[in-house]
């Protein structure tokens, strides 16, 4: 079973489509995130989710 941390990103209606596509790349190469849901709002803005996968560490003898 795969256990995800997820992180919300609001991106408001005035951000350029670049900017937010540089937002979303620059978390997605350092911090290892990637796309999970993108929901567009009536008023132009953008709820974004990200995820990544946790990484559990078994302990050896």
């Amino acid at each position: 079973m795969l256990d995800y941390s997820y992180m919300d990103i609001y991106i408001p209606r005035d951000l350029s489509r670049e900017a937010a596509r540089q937002l979303l790349t620059e978390h997605a190469e350092y911090g290892h995130w990637e796309l999970a849901r993108v929901r567009l709002h009536p008023d132009g803005s953008r709820h974004v989710r990200l995820r990544r996968k946790i990484m559990r560490v078994r302990r050896t003898l």
